[in-house]
């Protein structure tokens, strides 16, 4: 079992990201770093102007920066070993499939605010797990764009650098993917979990009742969000917007109807869309309603609609799968366990679960053990605590 601060992970890969670069380049970097995240609810509901409630977590992305007189820009990753360079001036929107594409979509995207980077050798280091539902993407995004924006002299508000690195994974690596990974990971707040409206973009934070803990448990099957079910899933989202914007006057997007609207409209859509639909339109309401739960204090309600979010996105967005189920079924048999679901796009990855603070770390052992006793697979759990985004380390001098 592991539990990490995010303060000594920062700290230890920052050393040595700074060593390394150095080294590699011969120039002294400067560091910046942004974490990773997990959405206790609201799932899918981002990109169609839903609610979501995620909280960034002590996982990082370390992105370490200095000039250079070339005009290139050259990145280097400590993870891969793996060196790739381009030419600023030539930059067009042509993505290779590659890791490169996350930090290189960046460069692209500060293009499109009108910011401009002269050359810089930048490398990149991370314990984010890759394909696990905690926005590894998201976080090397944020993390380049904090380094960038430095090493041009430049400031963004906090919703300009969620978009333009939400225009990078939609735009430049082609990820259907919505905003929430990209604001929690730059605005998070230590202590708290935010409440966003997708929308608007206004947000709420709110506090973790001192009695829980969150536990993150890693089913290690990956998922992939540029290609597969994931795209296949908001498209047929997409085709049930749309009929409803179609046939019911005054909605333009899913937060704006009502399970009644959907169903009135049942006939005019596939099944599947259907399906879809009456995942993300249930889902705001959950949020609303655990909000509300937060707000009182009441664990074992927001345990609840957890519970009741993992079976929507079970059987509704069918966007589960049989080892993350498991994960969930055997984690609401553990002591201390008020809730338990699948966090992230789905089809893999991680479940989120909320336990009682005296019972967290041997819940997360207990949740291992019978997870490799019943499939074979030996499964990462981490108590987290809602840490620091990417803006609250930049400003009290983190990672620099």
């Amino acid at each position: 079992m592991q539990s990490k601060c995010a303060s000594v992970v920062m700290k230890l890969d920052g050393i040595e990201a700074l060593r390394v670069h150095k080294q590699r380049f011969g120039r002294e970097g400067r560091a910046f770093g942004a974490p990773a995240r997990v959405n206790l609810i609201g799932e899918h509901t981002d990109y169609t102007g839903g609610f979501v409630m995620p909280m960034a977590i002590d996982f990082a992305t370390l992105a370490v920066v200095s000039p250079r007189d070339d005009g290139r820009a050259v990145f280097y990753s400590l993870n891969f070993d793996e060196e790739v360079s381009f030419e600023i001036a030539g930059l067009g929107r042509t993505p290779r499939g590659h890791w490169s594409d996350y930090p290189l979509g960046v460069v692209w995207s500060l293009a499109q605010e009108g910011i401009t980077v002269s050359g810089f050798s930048m490398s990149i280091a991370g314990n984010v797990p890759v394909g696990a539902g905690l926005s590894s993407s998201a976080s090397l995004e944020v993390a380049t764009a904090m380094a960038l924006l430095s090493h041009a002299g430049a400031e963004l508000p906090l919703k300009t650098v969620a978009t333009l690195c939400r225009r990078t994974e939609n735009e430049f690596v082609g990820a259907k993917s919505g905003i929430m990974d990209q604001f929690i990971v730059a605005g998070g707040v230590a202590g708290r979990v935010m409440l966003l409206d997708c929308r608007s973009l206004e947000f709420e934070l709110l506090p973790l009742p001192s009695e829980v803990r969150v536990v993150v448990c890693n089913s290690m099957v990956q998922h992939e969000h540029a290609t597969g079910e994931y795209g296949d899933r908001s498209d047929e989202v997409e085709a049930g917007q749309a009929v409803l914007r179609r046939e019911r006057p005054g909605i333009q997007l899913l937060r704006d109807a009502t399970l009644a609207d959907l169903e009135a409209c049942r006939d005019k859509m596939s099944a599947a869309s259907f399906a879809r639909c009456r995942h993300i339109i249930a889902e705001n309401v959950r949020v609303q309603e655990a909000r509300e739960a937060l707000l009182r204090g009441d664990v074992k309600r927001f345990g609840e609609l957890m519970v009741a979010a993992h079976a929507s996105m079970r059987d509704d967005f069918a966007a589960s799968c049989p080892e993350v189920d498991a994960l969930v079924e055997m984690a609401m048999r553990l002591p201390g366990c008020f809730g338990a679901r699948i966090t992230g796009g789905g089809f893999g990855g991680c479940t989120v679960n909320l336990v009682s603070v005296d019972k967290a770390e041997a819940f997360a052992e207990a949740l291992r053990h019978e997870y490799k006793a019943a499939l074979g697979i030996d499964a990462d759990c981490f108590v987290c605590a809602p840490s620091d985004g990417a803006l609250a380390m930049a400003a009290k001098g983190g990672a620099q």
